[in-house]
């Protein structure tokens, strides 16, 4: 399966997800599904049938409210049944709205109160760095939880210690929960910041698999900091009446929203 063919269904998932369990953050889970799809599939050193290989590269959803899509794509890799996937956000499921560890496996780390993924990579990456760990950390974050103070001093403390072995992923959709990011808490100049906190950093197109796995996979960028890729993205990528608009960042597509939804995503 291509990272484009497993994008694809992990949109399907999630629209069907989060209308069965009648969850918010649709959108969100179909703005990251390119950046999800290229990582698992092929980026990230990881064993299904192992799920706690010790070698194995450590992924950590800090927008822990897009966890549909990360559910979807490990089902998809065989780390559980797809048909697990339909219980979402059911009383009774490990499959929660907010990506949870418990019970599921390839989840790292349960997320959902924004702003802790980034200090969680951190201490992930200074302890693999001092034991000579052959793995990576990747975290992917959302735009409008680099609002939170504790971002940057985790952005702080792994330039200061140039864990190289860190991948910093920020979902830039520009959208936040009631409004544009640019109206809640302007970022910009949003890579200029993290270059002065000692980061290496990439602009992509968040939808562009050939770019964000050249960037993902070119070890020689930088080899003695820590990388930070902006992915430009659209909220709700893929279903037109949902992209770039606030409304599907709670709502669940429902009865004929649904078949519309499911009807673009062939």
């Amino acid at each position: 399966m291509t990272s484009l063919e497993l994008a694809a269904r992990i949109r399907r998932h999630v629209v069907e997800m989060t209308s069965k369990g009648r969850s918010s953050h649709v959108a969100s889970g179909l703005s990251i599904a390119d950046i999800v799809a290229v990582l698992y599939g092929g980026v990230l050193r990881v064993r299904p049938a192992d799920p706690q290989w010790p070698e194995r590269d450590r992924f950590i959803l800090s927008k822990g409210h897009a966890g549909a899509a990360v559910y979807a794509a490990l089902a998809e890799k065989g780390f559980f049944p797809v048909e697990r996937l339909i219980t979402h956000c059911q009383d009774g499921s490990h499959l929660s709205g907010h990506v949870s560890h418990k019970g599921v496996p390839g989840v790292e780390f349960s997320t959902g109160s924004l702003g802790h993924g980034l200090g969680v990579a951190c201490g992930l990456g200074y302890s693999a760095k001092h034991r000579q760990a052959p793995f990576r950390i990747v975290v992917l974050m959302s735009d409008g939880e680099c609002d939170e103070g504790s971002i940057w001093e985790a952005a702080l403390f792994a330039g200061h210690h140039r864990l190289s072995n860190l991948v910093a992923i920020i979902d830039y959709n520009k959208i936040q929960s009631l409004t544009s990011v640019e109206e809640t808490l302007a970022l910009e100049p949003f890579a200029d910041k993290w270059r002065a906190f000692g980061w290496y950093v990439s602009e992509v197109d968040g939808h562009d698999h050939q770019r964000l796995r050249e960037v993902l996979t070119n070890q020689t960028l930088e080899a003695a900091r820590p990388h930070c890729i902006l992915a430009h993205t659209t909220k709700g990528k893929g279903v037109t009446f949902m992209e770039r608009s606030v409304l599907w960042h709670y709502r669940s597509p429902q009865n004929e929203e649904l078949t519309a939804a499911l009807m673009e995503l062939k």
